[in-house]
């Protein structure tokens, strides 16, 4: 593909994110089995939702520049999701590896609130209104999201130091 102008790397960008959205399709509900925190579960499973409507709303954004809607393999998140999927892997206890999940799923947050953000300048330099609003929806939606994984991770980050607490107890009543 050339990049010879705004609107073609504009173009070259959808499809990252929209290749993006759909792996996280993929990847969500194998990290909602995964934690047990409710909370956190709700969160995932409610973001699920959401990212189905971001991927429509994508395809909504293809049918606008009159675009077949197909993605182009986006490294970065298959990285992210990658290093999440492996944190699943470890042997952790369940509030430890649910602090890690919401730090994994954080990342994917971020790199999205990044890709949304420059695309919506895009957007609005190509005089593309329509489109930088529907994408400002779906960055609203991953603000919001990573807001409320930050609520979240307050209560699951004290649970998994407690952990820690409840391991160093049968040490320190060995020594006496």
């Amino acid at each position: 593909m050339s990049l010879a102008n705004l609107e073609e790397l504009f173009l070259h960008e959808i499809k990252d994110i929209f290749d993006a959205e759909k792996q996280i399709v993929k990847a969500l509900p194998k990290m909602i089995k995964a934690v047990e925190t409710p909370e956190l579960q709700n969160a995932l499973e409610e973001h699920l939702a959401v990212t189905e409507k971001q991927v429509e709303r994508l395809e909504e954004v293809f049918a606008l520049l009159e675009k077949p809607a197909r993605g182009k393999k986006c490294a970065g998140m298959e990285g992210l999701l990658k290093e999440g999927s492996s944190l699943l892997e470890e042997d952790a206890e369940a509030p430890v590896l649910d602090a890690g999940v919401i730090g994994a799923a954080q990342k994917v947050e971020h790199y999205e609130i990044c890709a949304y953000g420059t695309l919506i300048a895009f957007a609005q330099e190509l005089g593309y209104e329509e489109i930088a609003e529907l994408l400002e929806q779906s960055l609203e939606e991953e603000k919001e999201a990573d807001e409320a994984l930050s609520e979240i991770s307050a209560q699951v980050n004290k649970a998994a130091c407690a952990c820690e607490e409840e391991e160093e107890e049968p040490a320190a009543a060995k020594r006496k």
